[in-house]
């Protein structure tokens, strides 16, 4: 049995991604994971993976994956996302904030008033629907007594990476994890964020590959990158720590979590903390 056995989850933006390999590492460890995303069919998107697909991998891998169609952004859908799960379990353990509304020239040169206004809907999808996604949750964690939120952010938190709204949404995601743990405290409730570096995900295999000059940068060399499971594994140690209120309020490198708990990636490696380089997380425990 794994350490998550009867525990239920939900991660979004879970088609494909840091949440998809999220999702399925929660599976692998025994929990029922509700993957939400937009895209249902192949052809979508243009890039691979569907909420079904992750889904049946989350199942294969050991757990019971549940797809769910939701656009973040869309507070009616997102409501009846967690009065699905309510219904179905009476209980919800974890929460993995993960979706986030990435625009195509996010890695493009230029200034913020060179690229369009829309590329705000980053905060829209990435902060306003964490807070949504983490106040349903609440409401069903807080009579139970217990349960983890987790914020996916990363060393753009406060190290300048690709551009001002996206260092500006993940400093929020930090500082809004920290002050709800202060409110979830008393309820036995835990809040966290966690500081990805480069995850090779679908988007970012191919961005490696078709832009000059990417794998270079500080944020993308790819010997310090990690697959998509990674973090999960850590989320599934979190999960499973009985002094996890321990660690509630505090922004955390998510490779200097693994290496508190003994977790490597899927391939054996230890993922090396950038925290020299690319700046230290400023939220601890409260």
């Amino acid at each position: 049995m794994g350490v998550l056995e009867g525990k239920v989850a939900i991660v979004t933006g879970a088609s494909r991604g840091i949440g998809k390999g999220i999702a399925i590492a929660l599976a692998a460890e025994g929990a029922s994971v509700y993957v939400t995303g937009r895209t249902v069919h192949d052809g979508d998107h243009d890039l691979p993976g569907t909420v079904g697909q992750t889904a049946a991998e989350c199942t294969a891998r050991g757990g019971k994956g549940i797809a769910v169609a939701v656009d973040h952004s869309d507070d009616g859908q997102v409501a009846a996302l967690f009065d699905r799960v309510k219904a179905d379990h009476g209980r919800l353990d974890i929460l993995v904030n993960n979706a986030f509304a990435l625009p195509d020239d996010l890695t493009d040169p230029g200034g913020f008033w060179e690229k369009p206004l829309s590329n705000w809907q980053m905060v829209d999808v990435g902060v306003r629907s964490n807070f949504v996604a983490a106040w349903h949750a609440a409401k069903i964690m807080v009579p139970q007594g217990s349960g983890l939120i987790v914020a996916i952010s990363g060393y753009v938190g406060v190290t300048y990476t690709y551009g001002t709204i996206f260092g500006t949404c993940k400093s929020a995601v930090d500082r809004m994890a920290r002050d709800m743990a202060v409110e979830l405290k008393p309820h036995g409730v835990s809040s966290v964020s966690l500081w990805q570096g480069l995850t090779l995900t679908e988007r970012a295999i191919r961005n490696l590959a078709n832009i000059p000059g990417l794998e270079g940068r500080a944020a993308t060399r790819p010997e310090e990158a990690c697959s998509p499971e990674f973090p999960g594994r850590v989320i599934a140690a979190m999960a499973s720590d009985p002094e996890i209120m321990k660690r509630s309020g505090g922004t955390f490198i998510t490779a200097e979590l693994a290496q508190d708990y003994g977790i490597t990636d899927v391939d054996g490696r230890t993922i090396p903390s950038l925290r020299a380089t690319r700046g230290s997380p400023i939220w601890q425990p409260v």
